[in-house]
């Protein structure tokens, strides 16, 4: 039985009376001591106690020292999800190191440019990932780097999982540990006392790339642990709680809200190295998870699985589904089919370091599913000028950054202890989104209610003119979501010579489903005035949707693939008898 919300919450607070400011390492060396023989780490393959996990990261410390690894010197890790990323990011925290985190999606492009950017000095891949062979794609960039110059990178490591001998510029994990035996306790012990630096900064982590070039985000080991503790205290965390996630690391989501959040009540996670439906149900079942983070595409994926009323899932109880608006039929199948009490939606990003903002335990599905939540408790963590918690919201206009009138609609921006204070070697950029009071300029659209949730209304960007008006796009995808046969949704803005604009959807049915450009047509002409009606439906088979690396769909590749067919062919639009709104 597990305890009400409150209690739980009591017992975090009671566990935090005054907040403890630590970095990383010093965060973990005292959870485990006290969680040592609790199971922390859990994969298809192993589980690591919180006591084996601090024995391997204090051996990676050892061995980053060995090889040169200074203060404040950057770490690239290129690495799916598996216990040496956590071992190596622990110990890079350890050593006062700089994380930079790398998506295991990058081209060969995207990694120079990173490296480069970064200033790494020091690069650990794993030999693949997934189908992404990234030690190869990585030895030409370093080719390349060390023909041309201009970067700092010193060397690099490679974990073999192809059993290919790695390229001769990697040293090997196994030859990278041996290292360690060079390094004495206590030379690793001088090295964390000089670094007990809670406000330096222990990662720079690049933007998704959704939209633009990527950016690094500069955040700090205080940041991390507020916002993670703030996340276990607003979603009411057990005692031991156990989160399964198949989100990667590299990314904010499931290290703040999964792998940080856990370690303040001596909970576990429970991950994966990529995302595989049947996998996923079978972790769950096998090791009791009580909660399941992941993105919307990740739980339609999940409810749509043929095989899913063959797993024990009745240990779940709690289900964080954020990143991406879910609607609320897929709210009600989660709560009806996988049987979780405790459901929630939360809103962030990287430059305030993960979730600002959740809904409240308890929240009926329409507010789940309408909100994306309030400013999170923060207990200790907050600070009395932020009300006592760690943000501050407030919504300006989007064209000239004025603050906007209570319950107006406008550019959300945010300020606080969570949140960056800029770019990495981007200046520039970094004025243009903070100003000298710290408010950061989010570039998405909301209201704050009355009650102070947060509606969010999509990107700024993600609106469309058609002739004059504005069209919101998850308004449409609100909307055709709806739809019976519909799984999901995504709506882009097209050129139009006659409006200036219009809408293309891309629809995915739900398995078995069958519907129709025309249907979809006249289901939006029935609950949309006629200007958002979309001009064009294209339905789009389970598992083609271009994303990211953390799952999200890629937006502006959806607005290339409609421009492309657009240019390609006129029999790409849709014609007057099947679904043309006029």
């Amino acid at each position: 039985m597990v305890p009400s919300a409150e209690e739980r919450r009591r017992h975090l607070t009671s566990r935090f009376p005054s907040w403890p400011r630590r970095t990383l390492g010093s965060h973990f060396r005292v959870h485990c001591r006290e969680f040592a023989e609790r199971p922390f780490l859990i994969t298809s393959g192993s589980v690591y106690t919180y006591r084996e996990t601090w024995e391997q990261c204090w051996k990676a410390a050892k061995a980053l020292l060995a090889m040169g690894v200074r203060r404040r010197d950057h770490v690239a890790i290129w690495m799916a999800n598996d216990p040496h990323y956590v071992f190596l990011k622990l110990a890079v925290a350890l050593v006062g190191a700089v994380a930079v985190p790398l998506n295991t999606l990058l081209r060969e492009e995207e990694l120079e440019y990173m490296l480069r950017q970064s200033d790494s000095q020091w690069l650990f891949v794993h030999q693949t990932a997934g189908n992404n062979r990234l030690e190869a794609t990585a030895a030409k960039v370093l080719a390349r780097i060390e023909q041309e110059g201009g970067t700092a990178l010193k060397g690099g490591v490679c974990l073999p999982t192809s059993g290919d001998s790695p390229d001769p510029r990697f040293l090997t994990w196994h030859d990278f540990l041996a290292k360690a035996a060079q390094v004495g306790d206590g030379d690793l012990e001088q090295r964390i006392q000089q670094s007990e630096y809670p406000d330096e900064v222990s990662d720079i982590i690049y933007t998704s790339g959704t939209t633009g070039l990527p950016k690094g985000v500069m955040l700090t080991h205080d940041m991390f642990l507020r916002c993670a503790f703030s996340t276990a205290l607003s979603r009411a965390f057990e005692d031991g709680r156990r989160v399964f996630t198949p989100l990667p690391f590299y990314h904010v989501f499931a290290y703040v809200e999964g792998l940080l959040a856990v370690s303040f009540v001596g909970g576990a996670v429970i991950f994966t190295p990529q995302f595989q439906p049947r996998e996923s149900l079978a972790l769950i079942e096998r090791h009791r998870a009580t909660d399941f983070l992941c993105v919307p595409s990740m739980l339609v994926a999940i409810l749509n699985h043929p095989e899913r009323e063959r797993y024990d899932l009745s240990s779940l109880h709690a289900l964080m589904c954020a990143a991406a608006p879910a609607p609320v039929p897929i709210w009600e199948r989660a709560v009806r089919e996988l049987g979780v009490k405790e459901i929630c939606t939360g809103y962030g990003g990287t430059e305030a370091t993960a979730s600002t903002v959740h809904t409240e335990v308890g929240d009926p599905v329409e507010v789940v599913a309408t909100r994306v939540g309030r400013i999170k408790p923060a207990g200790a963590s907050g600070l009395p000028e932020f009300g006592g918690a760690n943000v501050q919201y407030k919504v300006v206009d989007p064209s000239t950054g004025e603050d906007l009138p209570e319950g107006s609609v406008g550019e959300l921006t945010v300020r606080g202890n969570t949140v960056t204070r800029g770019y990495y070697k981007k200046p520039q950029e970094t004025a243009a989104v903070i100003d000298k009071d710290g408010w950061f300029r989010t570039g998405d659209l909301g209201r704050i209610d009355e009650k102070g949730y947060i509606e969010f209304l999509g990107r700024s960007k993600e609106m469309y003119k058609v002739s004059g008006e504005n069209v919101s796009q998850k308004e449409v995808e609100e909307v055709i979501s709806r739809h019976p046969a519909v799984s999901q949704v995504y709506v882009v803005g097209v050129p139009d010579p006659l409006t200036t604009e219009t809408g293309a959807a891309f629809i995915e049915l739900k398995p078995g489903a069958t519907c129709t450009r025309r249907e979809i047509i006249r289901w939006c002409q029935d609950h949309l005035a006629k200007f958002k009606v979309p001009r064009y439906v294209w339905f789009v088979e389970p598992g083609t949707w271009p994303m990211t690396g953390t799952g999200k769909i890629q937006k502006f590749r959806l607005e290339e693939i409609a421009r492309e067919r657009l240019v390609q062919s006129a029999s790409a639009q849709v014609s007057p008898g099947e679904g043309n709104p006029e």
